[in-house]
């Protein structure tokens, strides 16, 4: 049976959640592909913890069995991992620790899988060039609107058609506050605290509530799906801040819905993109997204429109997204 080391770096809520679920996968992966994955190492921005034997969940709570230090290239050094999964906070100016990480393993004999969105922003296109210099594979389906299929609906479903158009709500948690005052008829702060309690939230409210997280995931997309060379700080961006609830309460009597939305439209062989707060109408598959659930649709040349909706926000369901992409990995030849 093949063994495969993974390591876990920016090991905060996501991280722990993906290595629960690693465990509890574990039997799956020796029955149906014959691998024996282990969890070998986690770092977060100070200190790190080893065991080549495969770390268990009563030694990773336990903060005092971190060794300070153990961090970045001396933890990359140390940890022989076959697989780096990386989900720090996403730095969407320089690509912060998370672009060294994927740089690092990519370049050092190891499979990465990113779940934060700032390495992807800054150098997307590079590092998937990285990754086939290296004949490597680099797979980012988690950091762009995690459980929701993107990146796997054109790598797959639609490999091979032209894009005309692309659109969607993104950003599950601006789609959970929108849902919240538009239910109860109260103010931002309040559904954004109701968010941050179900932990779904960016830990800077920001990236949400002024479209930088869907933004990001425009950029990404339209970088490494269509090959384009989108900044991020180039898109028109809207976000939900300025939205009152008299503004709730107008947009409820004519019956329309808002909606942040991305979008990336192909014209001529021209990329435009932006962020924007829509009002549809009720019968738009956007309008139908409860709580923090997601959507994208897709215009093709070829095989006309497609719409998936689903992959509300949580913490389990970006862990499931990460290891989407590890079985996957898998099932190519990790």
């Amino acid at each position: 049976m093949k063994r495969i080391n993974v390591a876990i770096c920016g090991f905060g809520r996501i991280g722990q959640q993906i290595a629960e679920l690693l465990l509890n996968r574990s039997t799956y992966y020796k029955q149906k592909y014959r691998i024996d994955a282990r969890l070998v190492g986690v770092c977060n921005s100070s200190s790190g913890l080893i065991d080549q034997e495969g770390l268990q969940a009563s030694k990773w709570l336990d903060k005092t069995q971190y060794q300070a230090g153990l961090t970045e290239q001396k933890f990359l050094e140390k940890v022989q991992a076959d697989v780096i999964i990386e989900t720090g906070p996403s730095d969407y100016v320089t690509g912060g620790k998370g672009l060294f990480y994927l740089n690092y393993a990519l370049t050092h004999s190891m499979n990465a899988i990113a779940v934060s969105k700032g390495a992807l922003v800054v150098e997307g296109k590079k590092l998937i060039n990285l990754a086939h210099q290296h004949n490597k594979k680099l797979f980012f389906s988690g950091a762009t609107a995690a459980a929701l299929p993107t990146v796997d609906l054109f790598e797959y479903n639609l490999a091979g058609c032209q894009i005309l158009e692309i659109e969607g709500v993104f950003t599950g948690t601006t789609n959970f506050i929108l849902n919240d005052m538009l239910q109860h008829e109260c103010a931002l702060t309040e559904s954004l605290e109701k968010a941050q309690a179900r932990g779904i939230a960016e830990p800077n409210s920001s990236f949400d509530v002024d479209g930088w997280d869907t933004a990001a995931k425009i950029t990404i997309l339209a970088n490494t799906v269509l090959g384009a060379d989108v900044k991020i700080q180039d898109i028109p961006r809207q976000g939900i801040s300025h939205v009152t609830t008299e503004h709730i309460r107008d947009w409820k009597k004519e019956n329309i819905i808002p909606r942040l939305v991305g979008f990336i439209h192909i014209k001529n062989q021209q990329i435009q993109t932006g962020v924007e707060l829509r009002l549809v109408p009720a019968n738009h598959p956007f309008a139908h997204l409860q709580g923090s659930n997601k959507c994208i649709r897709v215009l093709t040349q070829e095989m006309g429109e497609f719409v998936v909706s689903g992959g509300a926000s949580a913490p389990l369901a970006t862990a499931a997204a990460a290891l989407k992409d590890f079985e996957l990995m898998l099932k190519t030849g990790c």
